[in-house]
């Protein structure tokens, strides 16, 4: 056990200092929406989304360009970790309203 524990103690150590200089940002779906619809994050460099549902029903974060899917239930938030994206444009949609919850993150 004292193992066990000092393994998870070392994998502790190292992996947040790799954490730590994360960038946060912060998306909000609101009336089937994402609100900023358009968020720009530095190239080359992990980041970490906060998507808040503030509808009742629940999102699907969803990207095919950042291989990311993340199911949001209502009244409720998920983190998603993308990157290090290469300069350029990558799309996401709400899968359960793709018509108006629509975004992109511009990697520059």
């Amino acid at each position: 056990m004292k193992k066990v524990i000092a393994a998870a103690s070392l994998i502790t150590c190292f992996s947040l200092p790799a954490f730590a200089d994360t960038q946060v940002y912060e998306i909000i779906i609101k009336n089937h929406k994402f609100t900023p619809d358009s968020l720009e994050v530095p190239a080359n460099q992990k980041v970490k989304l906060i998507i808040k549902n503030q509808d009742a029903s629940s999102e699907e974060f969803e990207s095919h360009e950042l291989s990311r899917e993340k199911v949001i239930a209502g009244n409720s938030e998920g983190v998603v970790f993308i990157g290090p994206l290469k300069a350029g444009e990558y799309p996401f949609v709400g899968e359960f309203h793709e018509d108006t919850a629509k975004g992109k993150i511009i990697a520059k």
